[in-house]
Order: C-alpha cells, then structure tokens, then sequence
C-alpha cells in the first residue's frame, strides 16, 4: 500500500470512528509550535483543510497581519490591539454613539467607522451598502470568535482583506461559476438560466461556509462551494420553475449538509484549479 492509500485509508478509518481530521489537527499543531509561525505553509493548509476551532482564532490574527509571525511578540501585540479597541470604544460611548445596551456587531461597525474616518454624524443616519456588509461579516464572525477584541480585529482586517485585495476578483465570481458549473453540468446550468435564476443565488449566505480559505488567500473557492451546493441539490432544483422558488429553497439548505459540501467543493477547486496557494 502506498504512503497516500495508507492515509487516505486512515483519514475514512478516522471519519468512520469520529475523529475526523485527527492527522490534519496534529500537522497543524507542529506548525504551531515554530519559534516563527511560518504564513505560507499556514496559508496552504487553511486552503487545503478545515481549521479545528481552537486553532482558528489564532490562524487568522497571523495570516490577517494582526499578530506578527514571532510567538513571542503576541502577548505585547495583542495587549496593544486591546488597548486601542478600548480606547475606541470609550471615544464611542464618550460622544454617545454606542451603550452597553447596542448589539455587539453594530459596536464593531462604529468602531471600524470611527477608525477609518467615516463615522456619520448620527447613529440614525442609514446604513450604506458597504455597512450592511460589514454588519453580516461580523454577525457571522461573533458565532465562530468568542473573544470581543479578536472579534473585531479579525472581522476589520477581514473586510479590509475584501476590499482590497478582492475587490476586483469578487464581481468576477458569478461569471466563473457558470463556467465551471457548465463543465459540471450544463444542464442545470441551462435549468438556472431557463427560470433567470443565476443572478439570484445566495453567494453572500454560501460564503461564511468558507471563511478558512478566504483569509488564506483565495475567494475563487466560493465558486467552488456555489457549484457544489447546486450539484448536491439538483434534483430539487430541476423540479423548481421560478427563480423566486429556486432563491427560496437555497436560502435554506440544511446546515448539516455543510462540511460535506465543502470538502467536496475542495476536491472540485483541486480539480480544476490543482493545489492553490493563494490564488485569488
């Protein structure tokens, strides 16, 4: 047996009795005790694996630049992170933008606001486009960070990650994931487009599935996940007519489904894309 049918054996062995992902955790782990974390081989396993939840906090402080790649420069760092975010927030409080009774999300908007010079006038001012954003990433964030001050500076860099280095890729992610679900099935593709539902689909509510391989460097493998969903539930798509019914029922596919969708949409990025290492 060879060493990758060895593994591939062990990973199925593992998944079967419940530890899966047992190797990937302790490979991690040996990249985690480098005197100097080392970002390029932490980018290429965050795009090749899911991250263990105790790791992923400190993952993303790394590859976001928030933390420096030196163990120990993190404790002075992050006491400097914790007392500008304290700082911030006190100004907020001071000029009455925010209390302690104003959701946490809403917090970490004015304080990327303030901090970037675009806080408005009055907290009843509307939202723009780009706050609505913001808004969904950190609400999303909350639920996978539970420490407020990695919370927000994780959820900034993160938006910050979208708009830059980003943001001419994302407005062509719709036009390659008909390309690839074409060479998948371009019948369903055809279906989609039949009921003027392309346009329609949830990217934004697909995409915090995979926030690892985003903060690692790629966002095409949103395409990815976008084609996988529609191969996992084509039956169900086909028998709908309507882009409205269509929108409808992939707004609310199960949750259970979502580590297999990702890993399957891994395997199709692999496919057509090799191995990526911060691809965009």
């Amino acid at each position: 047996m060879t060493e990758d049918s060895q593994r591939n054996f062990r990973s199925v062995y593992y998944e079967k009795v419940g530890f899966r992902g047992v190797e990937e955790k302790k490979s991690l782990e040996i990249l985690l005790k480098d005197d100097r974390l080392d970002t390029e081989k932490l980018c290429t396993f965050s795009q090749r694996f899911p991250l263990p939840s105790m790791y992923r906090a400190l993952v993303w402080k790394v590859l976001l630049g928030i933390l420096p790649p030196h163990h120990e420069s993190h404790a002075k760092v992050m006491m400097y992170r914790k007392e500008q975010y304290l700082d911030v927030l006190h100004a907020l409080k001071v000029v009455r933008f925010v209390s302690d009774a104003t959701p946490q999300a809403e917090v970490y908007l004015r304080m990327y606001q303030l901090e970037s010079g675009k806080l408005p006038r009055s907290p009843s001012f509307p939202l723009e486009p780009d706050d609505e954003v913001f808004l969904a990433i950190a609400k999303a964030m909350e639920e996978m960070v539970e420490d407020s001050v990695d919370c927000y500076w994780i959820t900034r860099r993160f938006v910050n990650q979208l708009n830059t280095k980003y943001r001419d890729s994302l407005p062509q992610l719709p036009k390659a994931f008909e390309q690839y679900l074409n060479l998948e099935d371009g019948r369903l593709l055809t279906h989609l487009r039949m009921c003027s539902a392309a346009p329609k689909l949830p990217y934004d509510l697909w995409f915090k599935r995979v926030w690892d391989k985003v903060v690692s460097g790629s966002c095409k493998i949103l395409v990815f996940v976008a084609v996988e969903i529609l191969l996992t539930f084509k039956i169900k798509v086909m028998a709908l007519n309507s882009a409205e019914k269509i929108t409808k029922f992939l707004e609310n596919i199960p949750q259970d489904s979502s580590d297999a969708i990702v890993s399957k949409a891994i395997d199709l990025w692999h496919k057509h894309c090799g191995t990526p290492v911060h691809s965009s």
